[in-house]
């Protein structure tokens, strides 16, 4: 019947039976509803784990449903909801243990308390008889120890002190089984204490109590509680180290991509600073350039008004100073004897 009913509340929707009236109040619940147990949908929920037991914690305040938890794991939200209920459920978890472990300390302190032997039952009236003989004899017999030790009698004292020791041996026989039965007593009450769940055991208990216990309620529960934020912190602890690290290389590629520019902007003031200078250099070369072809210009000039006889005409103007220096050249060229054949008189 449950099967079927669950099979049309699937099919038909819960509300299904409802009359119209019935159906206008009624909301139907999803998994991310408020009311919905998140530990359920995650992992579990502490309130099923300690169920009749000394732990027990009482029922959910909240709906544990199967089915809304199998749409709960089918929704694309999912993963987003996942740390969220983990978070709350370790939160809840830890404090269980925190109340269990001022448990466990308390425990540990009162076995670590030293218990006090119980005091020997008194001895009857004919043990007690017979030890007040046991100790006036060996009394007497140190007394003639003495004696004779003092008078240089070493062997007969040394046969007086072996009956002593005999002596000494039978008073103990008769407190020794007594302090026997309450050592054994002691060793039967010893306690242990179990470090997951608290409990108290008895150290030298059977086998199988011993087994019961583990596979108890209580224990199990504890178990998964204390395994569950074991698990919930190393996987913490993982994704803060890939976080830490994450954060590392971007802050070394930005370093690098820093690096890069510097370097990129040096070499591109490098470049500038060389361009400059190539435009400089190119510069002071045009201008020495230019420099040697005005000169070479005023030296062919020179050859052509000397070849010319000075008729020609000088484009920096007769009156200039070339044009002053071609002229004394001409009437230079026009005195010499060689040149009009004739020889200065000696």
């Amino acid at each position: 019947m449950d099967a079927q009913r669950a099979l049309l509340d699937e099919l038909m929707g819960a509300a299904r039976n409802m009359t119209e009236e019935e159906r206008k109040g009624y909301k139907e619940v999803t998994w991310d509803d408020k009311e919905v147990c998140g530990f359920y949908m995650v992992r579990f929920c502490p309130h099923d784990l300690f169920v009749n037991t000394r732990s027990d914690l009482g029922p959910c305040p909240r709906i544990h449903d199967p089915k809304l938890k199998e749409s709960f794991e089918k929704s694309p939200r999912h993963d987003a909801y996942v740390p969220k209920f983990e978070a709350e459920l370790a939160q809840f978890c830890e404090k269980l243990v925190m109340d269990l472990d001022r448990r466990v300390r308390r425990g540990r302190e009162r076995l670590a308390q030293e218990v006090e032997p119980a005091p020997a039952p008194p001895l009857t009236a004919e043990k007690s008889e017979q030890l007040s003989v046991l100790e006036e004899k060996i009394k007497n017999l140190l007394e003639q120890v003495e004696s004779l030790g003092e008078a240089g009698k070493v062997d007969e004292a040394e046969a007086l002190m072996r009956k002593v020791e005999t002596l000494n041996a039978e008073k103990t026989a008769l407190t020794q089984p007594q302090n026997d039965k309450v050592l054994m007593l002691g060793q039967e009450k010893k306690m242990a204490l179990c470090e997951i769940c608290g409990s108290f055991l008895v150290a030298n208990d059977a086998a199988e109590r011993t087994q019961s216990h583990v596979t108890g309620k209580q224990h199990v529960g504890y178990g998964m509680v204390r395994d569950f934020i074991n698990e919930y912190k190393a996987a913490k602890e993982k994704a803060n180290e890939e976080e830490r690290l994450a954060r590392e290389r971007e802050a070394e590629e930005r370093r690098k991509q820093r690096e890069k520019e510097h370097d990129r902007r040096r070499q591109s003031d490098s470049s500038d600073r060389d361009r400059h200078r190539d435009k400089d250099h190119n510069r002071e070369r045009d201008r020495y350039r230019d420099r040697d072809s005005d000169r070479e210009r005023s030296r062919e000039h020179d050859v052509r008004g000397y070849r010319d006889g000075g008729r020609g005409v000088d484009y920096r103007g007769r009156n200039g100073r070339n044009g002053g220096r071609d002229r004394y050249r001409d009437r230079s060229r026009s005195r010499s004897p060689v040149k009009h054949s004739y020889k200065r008189s000696s």
